[in-house]
């Protein structure tokens, strides 16, 4: 099935396409009607097929499909039509929405509805749209109606249909006319349906959810609606303990937007005082749904409470426990956080988060101390949540919806636990533990956890509580519920920073530790913890490093995960690198033999192709190899020789035949490039030996094989050798050797999407340059080709990608202003001089245009540097690059909305060039950007 994209398929064909994709019992047939009929939906033909299909009315599959090819054609390809054919695209769409039925289905109700909304929020000349909702559909067509009044203010922010702030304010404030129009109108509604029948209740509940809707945009005045009975209607529903549960959601929805709305407590007070009313008497409805055990109706509660104390969170702080600032809010969370399910308390973490870096960033003890009790008590309750079931065995499940929750105990105890003090926390928690009612292992166990949490807090020279925590860890017997153990050995982890100040208790930890590798299912936490002893206390371990290498070689025998594995070769090499100079060169070989003999011996296999995971899989021993390299940090004087270097060398050619037998999987290709880049950190300037046989053997794997880890790895060469100036020449050609094919790739169609790591570490190579070789960099034939290779970038949507193109920019544009007294400054600054009197207005043109139609908000800060970088150069020149680049943007939509007014331009210009600092040009972007979003 094809057709030419110059003529319009028939219906016939159209309804043959819709038949294979929804009744046709061969799976080749519907994926290929599915592409069709997916390029019939790009085309300009599917706007006359919908509106044919939809007329015809022929089929449920062909009303479906016209319905939702007309919403996606208005929401992604509107500017297709012509502005003289928009009136009888709308006169269409409001005719085929008069024929809807009672029986017409919902999936079609909607994508008209959606349709309607988002022709009427891009049609700038279709003044009153709501109005003509409400005159057109309120007698015979209520449910649609409402339906449409529901996705039109929802529709405004929408991403796709970027109305910009012009049309989004023009929008906004006619709903804002016609909402006492609309609130009598759900007046009526409510007034009217207020049986108890399932019809009377689902039009009851449409109306919650128009009034959500409206509320979530700021379109219903406090003085319109407070006038009037609506807002009583959903906390009756609320307040009905047999409220069904589709209604009950719908009226959670609709009061909880109105929390959001009324968090403006400028524009809101008094709004916020009804609401806070209205949510204090739905505490016995709560008690009633938690008695008859209705979870969902409980979750529901706890939402509406938690946007209470959400919106009234200033108050809590500006006027604590008086007014809307009663502390009645945090014991209605507390209360929800004592409900039996974790899932209705996890709701407020929100809150809890917010309140400790607001207290955090205060830094008031008055006014923390207030708070501290409920700490305590929140603190109480989630130890009781974390608690697992008495038949459980084995250890504690870090995976599953528990595990996960217990996760994210954890990180709230670690962010609130200084508001009510770490050391009292974990009093709190011992006392649980040393209870005389003998605690169940699970109480003991999650007062572990909770403990664990707290630990990194628990100052060093603390002697009160932990000695006998810890005492009391050491002395449980084997006979220990596991998952007690497991947690203990955790929180013996988290103790490294106390235990360095306590090293008496060094010996027996490591004792426990050790006997904690004998046994599966705590070898891979007793490793994690020895990892971090070993780091933190490296200085006392020193003596211990021979048992610690006894603990390497036999590794293979424990049950370790790959990360406990690393992490406890993370250790071994931290204190390696405090041995004595004459000592680490032969620890270092014997640690690095353990992972070079197995990696040796897959070198000489000729074993298949490489699973991941699978006993051929070279990449858990360059892994470990790597971990060493990285953590291997000795202090080295000058002139000596680095006693790292001849293990390093040794190893070398392993992991050079490894780069050449794996040279195709880019997965194993990364993890060669990854622990060759930590051997020359290790090494520094000492690696010069291996520079010229790498260089050429990752030059010559990169012309077959375009893997962005060689990028990576050159500009880690650059950065330790691009100061040597008798180096420089081999690294420019290598920098010349990698652009070739690196340049085919992204002049491909979609190359700069499709390879957004190579841009990455282009960018991130030529970075380093700048910063290290900037004059020979400006000077090579690749400074021109690069230059415009960034400015192609510059719209790449890829966070990385495009910090990597926007840090290479500024810092080159740096060049001209920075470093003065260097010698080369002159030179430097006329070559980068010249570089942007070629490329500047294209470079700011791009800027702008990528900030405006292809950048996330939060990546135009990135962008935002680039262009005060270059105003900061030569503010004269960036003026008329600017204007040039504005008087080019688009200042109408297709629907004639404005998007840019000419006052707009002139502020945003007016700003930019005057801007005395980055924060100032960043805000202009920023604000400039929501004109054509």
């Amino acid at each position: 099935m094809s057709f030419s994209m110059d003529t319009a398929p028939s219906l016939e064909t159209v309804n043959q396409a819709l038949q294979a994709l929804y009744n046709n019992p061969d799976v080749t047939g519907k994926e290929k009607a599915s592409v069709w009929l997916g390029e019939l939906q790009k085309s300009v033909f599917a706007w006359q097929i919908a509106d044919q299909l939809l007329r015809l009315n022929q089929s449920l599959e062909s009303c479906y499909f016209a319905a939702q090819t007309m919403r996606t054609k208005i929401q992604y390809a509107f500017h297709e039509l012509p502005a003289e054919s928009h009136q009888a695209l709308r006169d269409s769409l409001l005719e085929h929405a008069s024929k809807i039925a009672p029986g017409t289905p919902p999936v079609i109700v909607t994508q008209l509805s959606l349709a309607l909304a988002d022709l009427a929020l891009q049609m700038a000349t279709w003044k009153s749209a709501v109005l003509d909702f409400v005159e057109r559909f309120s007698n015979d067509h209520m449910g649609f109606l409402l339906e449409v009044l529901t996705v039109l203010p929802e529709e405004i922010s929408s991403r796709s249909l970027r109305l910009g702030a012009n049309r989004r304010k023009e929008v906004t404030d006619e709903l804002i006319e016609a909402s006492p129009t609309i609130i009598q109108l759900l007046t009526h509604v409510n007034t009217n349906a207020c049986g108890e029948e399932e019809r009377d209740q689902r039009a009851r509940s449409k109306t919650y959810k128009v009034m959500g809707s409206w509320f979530s945009v700021g379109a219903i005045p406090q003085q319109v609606l407070l006038s009037t009975q609506l807002m009583n209607y959903p906390f009756q529903a609320l307040a009905n303990v047999h409220c069904p549960a589709f209604l009950h959601e719908a009226a959670t929805d609709c009061v909880c937007s109105a929390l959001y709305c009324s968090e403006d407590l400028e524009n809101y007070h008094e709004l916020a005082q009804r609401l806070f009313q209205g949510v204090m008497t739905l505490v016995p409805a709560y008690h009633q749904a938690d008695k008859d055990e209705e979870s969902d109706k409980c979750l529901n509660y706890c939402r509406v409470f938690t946007e209470l104390s959400e919106s009234l969170f200033d108050m809590l702080l500006a006027t604590p426990n008086q007014g809307l600032g009663t502390f009645q809010l945090l014991d209605l969370l507390l209360m929800c956080v004592g409900h039996h399910l974790y899932e209705v308390g996890e709701i407020t973490f929100n809150f809890w988060y917010r309140l400790s870096e607001e207290l955090y960033q205060r830094n008031n003890q008055e006014l923390t101390d207030l708070f501290k009790p409920y700490i305590q008590n929140l603190v109480l309750a989630l130890c009781q949540h974390c608690h697992m079931d008495e038949d459980h065995e084995g250890v504690p499940d870090e995976s599953g919806d528990f595990g996960d929750f217990r996760v994210r105990v954890s990180e709230l105890i670690k962010d609130v636990v200084f508001i009510a003090g770490s050391s009292s926390c974990f009093v709190q928690m011992f006392e649980s533990l040393k209870s005389p009612k003998h605690p169940s292992w699970a109480i003991s166990e999650a007062a572990l956890f909770v403990m664990t949490a707290v630990a990194k807090n628990i100052l060093p020279e603390e002697n009160e509580i932990v000695p006998q925590v810890v005492e009391a860890i050491l002395a449980m017997p084997d006979t220990t519920h596991i998952a007690v153990r497991y947690t203990s050995i955790q929180l013996l982890g988290e103790l490294s920073e106390w235990i360095e100040s306590h090293a008496q208790f060094l010996d027996l930890i490591l004792q426990y530790l050790l006997a904690g590798l004998q046994q599966p299912l705590l070898a891979s936490m007793a490793a994690n913890a020895l990892q971090s002893i070993s780091t933190q206390c490296r200085d006392h371990m020193t003596n211990h490093f021979e048992g610690l290498m006894h603990i390497v070689r036999s590794m293979e025998t424990f049950n370790l995960s790959p990360d406990a594995a690393i992490g406890l070769l993370k250790g071994t090499a931290t204190i390696l690198g405090r041995l004595p100079s004459n000592n680490i060169t032969v620890a270092l070989s014997q640690l690095c033999a353990c992972q070079i003999s197995p990696l040796d011996r897959m070198l000489n296999e000729d074993s298949g192709p490489v699973k991941q995971g699978a006993p051929n899989d070279p990449v858990v021993w360059l892994d470990r190899l790597a971990a060493i390299f990285r953590h291997t940090n000795p202090s080295v004087t000058n002139g000596q020789t680095h006693p790292c270097q001849a293990v390093i060398l040794e190893v070398w050619p392993v992991l050079s035949r490894a780069c050449e037998k794996y040279q195709s999987d880019v997965r194993i290709i990364e993890r060669c490039c990854r622990c060759i880049r930590f051997a020359i950190r290790c090494l520094g300037k000492n690696s010069a030996t291996l520079l010229t046989p790498l260089v050429t053997q990752m030059v010559g794997l990169y012309q077959t094989h375009q893997h962005s880890c060689f990028l990576y790895l050159g500009s880690i060469l650059v950065d330790e050798y691009g100061k040597e100036a008798g180096c420089v020449p081999g690294l420019l050609d290598m920098l010349q050797a990698f652009c070739g094919p690196t340049f085919k790739i992204l002049e491909e169609h979609n190359g700069l999407r499709n390879h957004p790591d190579t841009v990455d570490d282009l960018f991130r190579l030529c970075l380093r340059f700048i910063q290290r070789a900037p004059v020979p960099f400006l000077q090579s034939a690749m400074a021109k080709p690069i230059m415009c290779c960034a400015i192609a970038a510059c719209s790449l949507d890829h966070k990385d990608a495009n910090a990597s193109v926007m840090k290479f920019l500024t810092d080159m544009i740096k060049c001209v202003r920075e470093k003065e007294d260097r010698e080369d400054f002159e030179f430097r600054r006329s070559l980068v001089k010249k570089l942007l009197d070629d490329h500047g207005q294209s470079l700011v043109i791009a800027l702008i245009n990528a900030c405006l139609f292809c950048l996330p908000t939060f990546m135009s800060a990135d962008v935002s540097e680039v262009l005060y970088e270059l105003m900061v150069i030569d503010r004269p020149m960036f003026c008329v690059w600017l204007e040039h680049t504005l008087k080019a943007l688009p200042t109408e939509s297709s629907g004639g909305a404005v998007t840019a007014t000419k006052k707009q331009l002139a502020d945003f210009h007016k700003a930019c060039t005057s801007a005395e600092d980055l924060k100032q040009v960043s805000n202009a972007v920023r604000d400039f950007c929501r004109l054509y979003r």
